[in-house]
């Protein structure tokens, strides 16, 4: 196991640096720049441009810029925003716990409602539950949840007069207010993810319950819960994990939308302003930043595959 968890993490390496270098790349082909803007805002002189271009270090090559960015996000300091001035770290700092929290939330959510009902389709194969379940998991597929979200903020406003909590309240100064406004987004983006999670569940148990153990443990005379839960769960979650770790990266996009929605400021408003900006230190910082993350998760999915299946463990 640690010789296949060091290769695991031998591969983040290079993953890391091929993302710095794409980051910095693409960001410089976007059209428009953060020096026009800080230009006009000068007074719009050539003077002005050379002296803001030279102040900011634009004026240096590519790779000169790229080097001395990628040595301060080695160490922790990701540079000042070429707009607001403000330490990237720090907003970084501030931001970053509110995505994780709507990220984990409707990752919860997700598998939930996935899982239990997944199990239960499976169950009952091929009989009207199953039928239906099927249907609700294509719909929580085909239904973006940026749509989902706009409906929640237009029509309950239309019908009653009633929308969801838009001031952010901080997760450690009132847990109970941070949540009101926090649940309703991250169960959306949950139902979302979980259509895909609900299918991959019904089909992987569907597979295990025909197995021969398991015909074995319901000859033994164990109830069905039992047989389900202690010898079909654990065989069928392989795929099921493997699914969640894939739908990280959708997680982060979707949370990018549902910020902008509902006005939470996480990391993904902060890539829509820095963005709309150019502001491409910020850019580089959070695609970082959001790539790790993905990264980790993918990690954390591994080992729980060696945690279900011992002969990963063994292979290893």
């Amino acid at each position: 196991m640690a010789r296949y968890m060091g290769r695991r993490l031998l591969l983040v390496i290079p993953t890391v640096i091929g993302i710095t270098i794409l980051a910095s790349l693409m960001v410089r082909l976007l059209p428009g720049s953060a020096l026009e803007l800080l230009v006009v805002q000068q007074g719009g002189t050539e003077e002005d441009r050379d002296r803001i271009e030279s102040e900011l270090g634009l004026d240096r090559s590519w790779v000169a810029q790229y080097t001395d960015w990628v040595g301060g996000a080695a160490t922790g300091d990701f540079g000042d925003s070429l707009i607001t001035r403000r330490s990237i770290g720090e907003e970084l700092e501030r931001r970053l716990p509110v995505t994780m929290e709507m990220g984990l939330l409707a990752l919860f959510f997700s598998s939930a409602i996935a899982i239990p009902v997944g199990i239960i389709s499976a169950v009952n194969q091929d009989k009207l539950v199953d039928h239906f379940v099927r249907s609700l998991a294509i719909g929580a597929v085909a239904i973006p949840g940026f749509w989902l979200g706009t409906l929640v903020m237009v029509w309950p406003a239309k019908l009653w007069g009633w929308s969801p909590p838009l001031e952010y309240i901080d997760l450690w100064v009132d847990p109970i207010a941070n949540l009101k406004q926090m649940w309703i987004p991250s169960l959306l983006l949950g139902i979302a993810l979980s259509g895909a999670e609900m299918r991959m569940t019904r089909t992987m148990m569907v597979e295990v319950l025909r197995q021969d153990y398991i015909r074995t443990a319901r000859a033994k005379g164990l109830a069905g819960r039992v047989v389900v839960a202690r010898h079909a769960l654990s065989n069928a979650m392989i795929p099921v994990i493997t699914l969640i770790g894939i739908q990280v990266p959708f997680v982060v996009s979707g949370t990018v939308v549902l910020e902008s929605i509902f006005l939470i400021p996480g990391v993904g408003t902060l890539m829509l302003e820095s963005l709309a900006t150019r502001d491409f230190p910020v850019i580089q910082a959070v695609v970082l930043m959001m790539a790790i993350v993905v990264l980790v998760a993918n990690l954390l999915t591994d080992i729980t595959y060696t945690m279900l299946d011992p002969r990963i463990r063994l292979s290893g």
